[in-house]
């Protein structure tokens, strides 16, 4: 999941100043870590609070939404100005939050640790509802998490691009448009269905999970969440290279590095040498 993190840091310094071409400096000292990569993280650390040694307890899986709850809460009360909507923003400091009916694409952003947790598809999906319904409830804010998770399994159970497409077309977005298609009059979209299908091009017209985070970047639109949707599936496709991985810890601190190395250790990463 920590594909997710390093296209949110990338993309961050060009969510309000889109630049639609791939040569650009990954690091710059103007990038910064928003709402994508903490919930991407609160997610994760909700996960390992139902797992053991072995994986996912089924037995303590009716607690993952509140769990879930829980680690947004604490994460993002912790980091009020890093870049919330206003109705998530006040999800975060209620008392007794309860789902809004959204459809926005912080959904899938911070899905990707229930791609790596999924024993099947069906594991995927449920953990994927289950962490989603919580705030984002609307049909199309549930089916652009479970997307994307899916998405993830697909690539990390080493199916191949043009089998991952198949499968997203065939159950959730038909017709997944061409890079080509969407860079010249892409503009902002916060929501699932008009941010996840972008996303999920810049990874299938990548050839490395450096290519997918420019691609994604060169789009334009909402860059930090669309490279941290396309990010997270080209890390158990392609691999990160060592030097990304050690750039972007860099901007964690020691808690947020823990829920890495975690998460991790137990249901692993795909790290290249440099």
């Amino acid at each position: 999941m920590l594909g997710a993190v390093i296209g949110d840091i990338v993309g961050s310094r060009f969510e309000f100043n889109n630049y639609r071409a791939k040569d650009f400096e990954l690091f710059h000292p103007d990038c910064f870590v928003t709402d994508d990569s903490f919930m991407t993280l609160a997610v994760c650390e909700a996960l390992l609070g139902i797992s053991d040694d072995l994986g996912i307890d089924c037995q303590l899986l009716p607690q993952l939404p509140a769990l879930t709850v829980q680690s947004m809460q604490r994460i993002g009360r912790a980091h009020p100005d890093c870049g919330f909507g206003l109705s998530f923003f006040n999800w975060i400091f209620a008392d007794n939050p309860q789902p809004y009916g959204s459809y926005g694409n912080g959904s899938a952003m911070r899905v990707s640790g229930c791609g790596w947790v999924g024993a099947d598809p069906a594991e995927v999906e449920s953990l994927a509802t289950a962490v989603t319904k919580i705030s984002h409830n609307h049909p199309e804010g549930i089916k652009g998490a479970v997307a994307v998770a899916m998405a993830i399994f697909l690539a990390r159970t080493g199916k191949t691009q043009d089998e991952i497409r198949s499968y997203i077309e065939a159950n959730y977005y038909p017709q997944i448009p061409s890079l080509e298609e969407i860079r010249p009059n892409y503009e902002f979209n916060e929501t699932c269905q008009g941010s996840v299908p972008q996303a999920i091009a810049a990874f299938l017209e990548a050839t490395s999970f450096e290519d997918t985070i420019r691609n994604a970047v060169s789009i334009g639109g909402d860059s930090d969440t669309i490279a941290a949707i396309a990010g997270s599936i080209a890390e158990p496709y392609f691999g990160i290279p060592e030097s990304m991985r050690s750039a972007a810890l860099d901007y964690l601190d020691k808690e947020q590095r823990s829920i890495v190395e975690r998460f991790e250790a137990l249901y692993g990463a795909k790290v290249l040498a440099s």
